[in-house]
Formats: C-alpha cells, structure tokens, sequence
C-alpha cells in the first residue's frame, strides 16, 4: 500500500514547472512534417561565417607567417630560405643585449629586438671562444682567429684589409661565443650537462673587468638560465630529442594503431554488454562505495581507540604546516569518524529509498545498450564531430597566424652602444632599410644600426587586428559550439526514432541517423546557432575575464582578486548549465522540431517536474561510464606499458626497451588515444540514455497503457512502474 502511494505521489507533476504533456494520437516518434526555426539566427550565423571567411581571405593576403617561422638576420632576411636555405639558426653576436628583454625567447621569436648584429648559420657554435687580448693581436691575420661562418655575409675575411680590432668594432665577426643549442632556430644557451662546467671554461673567458665565474653568472642572469630560455634548452637538444621521438614513432607505429584497436573494441563491447551487465556492475559499485566508506569508518575507529593515552589537542598543537601532527591528535579521527558516519548513513539511505528509481536507471543503461545494437552506426558519428572541430580549429589557427603577420617589417635605426661617441645624431623613430643600411651616415655613432622593431600598424587592416582577432576567436567559438549542437541534435533525433517505435526493431526507420542528420541541417540550423551562440557569448565573457585577471594581476588588491575569483565561477557556473539546458532542448528539436526556446523550456520543465529521476540517472550513468572508461584507459594503458617496456614478448620478435629510444612516448600516446576513443564512444552512449530518459518521461505523461494510448517504453521499464498495456477488447 505505501509503495503504491509513493507511486502514485511520484506521479503527480508540480503545476509550478507547466502542465504534463498531452496525448496525440498522430504523434509516433520525431516528426517529418516540421518547418524552419529561429530563422534570424540563422541568416546571423551565416552572416557571421560568410565575415569569418573575408576574414579568413584578408589575413591570406597580407599575411606571411615566415615572420614567425622563420628567424631573421640582421639584414631582414630569413634563415633556412632562398639565400640562407643552407642557414636554418641564427647567431646573436653578443647574446647579453638580449637581457632588457624580459624573455629571451619571446623577444627572439618576435623578430630582432635584441639589439645586437645577427646572422644566419649552419650550426650553432658547441664550445667556448672569445678575441685574446689586445697584446696577443699584433700581427695576426683575421682569418686566424675568426669563424667565416659566423661573420656578416657580406664581409669576407680572407679579402679584408681592416685589423681584427677594427672588425670587432664595426661588428662585422663576433667577439666572443659559447655553446648554444638551435631552439626553433635560435641560438640559445644550452645550460644542460657539463657544457658551463667552469673546468671546461677556458680561462681567458672572461669578459671585460670580469673573473670566469662572473662572466658565467652574468651569462646566466642575462640569458635567464633557470627561467624561460633554462626551460627550453635544459639537458637536451631539442631539435634531436624531436627526431629521436620521430623515430620512436616510426618503428612502433603498427603498435601504436593496434592498442588504439584494442581500445576501440574494448569500449563497444563494453556498450553493448551493458545490456546483460549493467544491473550487476550497478550495483557492484554502489556496494563498493559503500564498502569503501564502512572501511574508513572502522580504520578512524580504530585510530581513534589507539590515540586514547594522547593528550595532544588543537589548542596544544596550533597552526603547522606539518599535517602528520595533526593526525597525532585524536580529536582529528573523530572528526573523520562523525563525517564518514553521516555520509554512510545518506548513502544508506538515499539507497533504500531510492532503490526503484536506480532500477529505473538501470533499465534506460540497458535499453540505450539495446538500441546502439539496432544502430551500430551512431557510435562511429564522433568520427564526424571530430572532422569537423579539427577544420574549425584549424581554420582558427592559421587565420589568427596570418592576422599576426600581416603588416610589413619596420625596421629603425639604433644605437647599440651609446656609450662609443655621440649617439645623438639618431632621430627618434627613424626608420631604415636594413639592406641598403650604411653606418658610415653616423660618424659620431659608431654602433648605429638597422634593427627590426615592429611589424606595420598604419594600414587600415592592421589598424583593426585585435579587432579582428577577437571575431575570430568568437566565430571559432561559434562554430565549435554549433558542431557540438549539430552531433547532439543528430543522436538524439536517431535514438529519439528507436524509442517511438513500438514495435522493436521492425518499426525503426531505415537509417535513422542520416535521417536525423539531414533533418536537423535543413530545418534547424538557426535553433542550433541559437543555443551555440547563447553559450559563445558566456565563454567570450570567461575568456575576457581571464584576460582582465591576468593582465592586471600585480596591481589587484585582496578586494579586487575576490571579486574577480567570484565573477569566474559564477560565469563557469552559468556556462554549466546553459550547456545543460542546451542539450536537452537539441533533444527536443530533434524530436519536436519546435524552436529553441520552446524546446529549452519544455525540456527544462519536464526534468523539474522528475528532479529525482533525474539526479538519480545522471549520478548512476556517470559512475558507471567513469568505471568504463576507467577500465579501457587503465587496461589498455597496464598493456601498453609491459609491451613497449619489453616485459612482453611478442612470437617471433622481441619488443625489447633498447629499441626505442623514449618507450614511453608511444605508451602516453596509446594512453591518449585510448582516453579520446573512450571519450568518443561514452559520448554516443551518453546522449542516448538521455534522449531515451526525456522520451521515457513524455511516455508516462502522453500514455496511460489503454489501447488507445499505450505506453512504448520497454517490458522492463513497464515492470518496475508496475505498468502493463492493455490488449484491446476483441468481440
């Protein structure tokens, strides 16, 4: 008597979230006779791709990504193209220049702001050099003491008629070099190893007024060893740990794709064997969470009885970072004893009371597996949706490359060293031609230079590029967003089809996935960029308050960073939920073919009116979807590991640790893989118990079993709602 009224009380719908649905005779599933929606919102979508792909066109134009690819010599040339190809790093003359710039390695790769003579070389120097004293040069021939290959191109050593102090002077060979490493075509220092070792320092390394170790110190403050440049040149050449993972790569590429396979396999059979396996590994790990916390509770019980002869407290103890003390304290065991204690007894609880609903779970868990059986092609649309994210991101990516590139070098001249003769001469913001460039127009400026700064801002286009930058990432956004919406709406619309089949299979349309997917291209688009903008613009406003935050860190106060910390969770928060609402009211569209709107608020009202049903369903599936993908990722990982590793010998060849030079790279890669596979496949299944979930709540409020409205949810579901249609009356 009580379970039927509890039944009957779970029935009754809360007038404040809209009247239960009602019954329609001609309704049989998604319906074909629907029109177009949000039609606005689709002209602006398309209004918004056709500006993206001017953008798009314009940054193709003016833009040349060599500027960022490519290293530029002193003269404005590339290295490693046309004259240079042979050329690939460049050489910083005197590589301390470079510290008024705040990263080495940002100023380096935004062109030649380090105020020092470059050129473009072979390799880059791997030992220590610097110019003997003045006393040991009188006499010598350049060509003795200089590398031609590090000198100005157009300065020929052996044809010279100027001193070796007068090249030095006029920068035409550096004065000193030390072991670098090619990091993306820069000449860095490369700390790692023994190479600074000051025993392989030869002792007439020495700058100007200062000993080896000194000259070592400063080397290291000016380039930032231990900070950005240390990070990225730090025990390994970059450029040959590159090919050596290349080569990894290259001979366990065939191993690679088949523990993708295996992982690919292990997650459809692991859907499909939901179908038998869903109520025992259901209920395996609520008892095992419940396990888990009566375990915790008798090992605080037990800690808590061996600290009785303690008289420590928090008063005697106080504040410490060290929390082994705080475990020394029994008062701590006893506090996670009352925790666990009530948590167990919510569990317990909400298990006893709630035991029909988890059944319920359980037969939507088995009745998604059930449908992937009858449409094995909709765990292969992930497939789609990452074709399309991958052009989406990189269209996104070669565009904003372009919009950086696209204004023309500016190149001024600049005083080296203003402490040689009368630096003056040199007006403010004079530009050059570094090839044309002649230093001899600045006789009381010897070190005056041609030195790129900038790239042009005065074009009408470069006028407007962080304007331009920011579309992009908004149509980026757009469009990630809108893909997502148009795999969502597709799913639904096919499992949506399956569920509004009474007669299982045999009333299933004929490939209800491209059905779905056409329908949704050609009446929804405008409801789909709907919902995709609503969430594009809360994450503009994340992105914008990232920015904001990050930007003026050093100069918030306590108050400020609160405020900021409270509006980005807020903000994460509403972005959260929107994507909820947003997947459910596809789920509407696909079925409905109603606009957005509508669909967001029947959705949202038909979840409010089951609120339990739902947190039940949501909590059940992601337990046993984080078990599954537990289990693929863990599995294929434990596997990955003992066969690159060489603890498993494959017949007729052994895969042993020496022939790899990093194994671990194609185990993170499996790992990886496995993790997206996993992901792709839960993804599908995910939106099926869903869309099966809000059918299955507009089957209880449509039907009630007679013959004239009977209920199409599953035999089992029927079951445990202790409902059953009624066969019609026969004469």
């Amino acid at each position: 008597m009580a379970r039927k009224k509890e039944k009957q009380e779970e029935e009754q719908n809360n007038p404040e979230y809209g009247e239960p649905a009602k019954y329609d005779s001609t309704f049989t599933g998604p319906i074909h006779n629907r029109s177009c929606t949000d039609i606005i919102c689709c002209v602006l979508f398309m209004l918004v791709i056709g500006g993206y792909m001017v953008v798009g066109v314009l940054a193709w134009l003016y833009g040349d990504p060599r500027h960022v690819l490519y290293p530029r010599n002193s003269t404005g040339m590339f290295c490693g193209m046309g004259q240079n190809k042979d050329r690939p790093s460049i050489l910083y003359f005197d590589i301390l220049k470079c510290a008024t710039a705040t990263n080495i390695m940002a100023a380096a790769l935004q062109g030649l702001q380090c105020p020092t003579t470059q050129v473009c070389v072979k390799t880059c120097p791997s030992q220590f050099w610097i110019l003997p004293p003045s006393a040991d040069l009188s006499g010598a021939k350049p060509a003795d003491f200089f590398n031609q290959e590090y000198c100005v191109p157009s300065f020929q050593l052996k044809d010279t008629k100027y001193s070796v102090r007068d090249i030095v002077d006029k920068r035409l060979c550096p004065l000193f070099y030390m072991p670098t490493t090619s990091v993306l075509g820069r000449c860095l220092p490369s700390f790692g190893g023994n190479a600074y070792n000051p025993s392989n320092i030869p002792t007439n390394f020495s700058l100007p007024g200062l000993s080896v170790n000194e000259t070592l110190a400063a080397i290291k403050n000016a380039t930032g060893a231990g900070g950005a440049t240390n990070d990225i040149t730090n025990s390994f050449n970059i450029k040959d740990v590159g090919l050596r993972i290349f080569e990894d790569f290259a001979k366990s590429w065939q191993w690679i794709v088949a523990g993708l396979v295996i992982a690919m396999v292990v997650s459809v059979l692991f859907l499909l064997l939901l179908r038998f396996t869903a109520p025992v590994l259901v209920w395996v790990l609520i008892i095992g969470v419940l396990a888990v916390g009566a375990f915790g509770i008798w090992y605080c019980y037990n800690e808590y009885m061996s600290l009785a002869s303690s008289n420590l407290s928090f008063s005697n103890v106080g504040l410490t970072n060290n929390v082994q003390v705080y475990l020394q304290v029994r008062d701590t065991w006893l506090a996670f004893l009352i925790i666990l204690c009530i948590v167990e007894a919510v569990l317990l609880l909400a298990l006893i009371f709630l035991r029909t609903r988890i059944l319920i779970a359980i037969a939507l868990i088995q009745e998604t597996s059930k449908a992937l059986g009858h449409m094995m092609s909709t765990l292969f649309y992930p497939v789609i949706t990452f074709v399309l994210l991958l052009v989406c991101v990189s269209y996104w990516g070669i565009t904003a490359l372009y919009l950086a590139t696209s204004g023309a070098p500016v190149y001024k001249v600049v005083a080296m060293n203003t402490s040689q003769g009368d630096c003056s001469v040199i007006r403010a913001n004079q530009t050059c031609d570094p090839e044309t460039f002649n230093s001899t127009q600045y006789p009381t400026c010897p070190s005056a230079s041609c030195v790129f700064i900038n790239y042009n801002s005065e074009g009408l286009l470069q006028r407007n590029l962080f304007n331009l930058q920011i579309y992009n990432v908004f149509a980026f956004l757009w469009c990630v967003n809108f893909v997502i919406a148009l795999g969502h709406c597709t799913l639904a619309g096919a499992f949506g089809s399956y569920y509004w089949a009474f007669t299982k299979p045999a009333d299933i349309p004929t490939f209800p996935l491209i059905q779905s997917f056409m329908r949704a291209l050609r009446y929804h688009v405008g409801s789909l960029a709907f919902g995709a903008l609503i969430l594009t613009l809360v994450q503009m406003v994340r992105i914008i308050l990232e920015y904001l935050d990050h930007k003026f860190k050093e100069a918030q106060n306590p108050c400020t960073r609160f405020i900021m910390c409270c509006l980005k969770c807020c903000f994460w928060c509403l972005e959260k939920f929107i994507k909820f609402i947003n997947r459910n009211a596809y789920i509407m569209i696909a079925i409905y073919g109603k606009n957005f709107c509508v669909s967001a608020k029947n959705a949202f009202s038909l979840l409010m009116r089951n609120i339990v049903r739902v947190v039940v369903l949501d909590k059940v599936t992601d337990l046993l979807l984080f078990f599954g993908k537990l289990l693929v990722v863990g599995g294929v990982g434990v596997l990955a590991f003992f066969f690159f590793s060489g603890r498993i010998q494959t017949p007729g060849t052994t895969f042993q640790t020496a022939a790899l030079n990093y194994y671990w790279m194609p185990i993170i890669t499996v790992v990886f893989g496995a993790y997206m596979i996993a992901h792709g496949f839960f993804s599908v299944y995910n939106m099926g118990v869903d869309t099966l979930f809000l059918c299955f709540l507009e089957d209880l409020e449509r039907n009630d079993g007679s013959p004239q409205k009977p209920y199409f949810m599953s035999k089992n579901l029927m079951k445990i709602l202790n409902k059953k249609n009624k066969a019609p009356k026969t004469d």
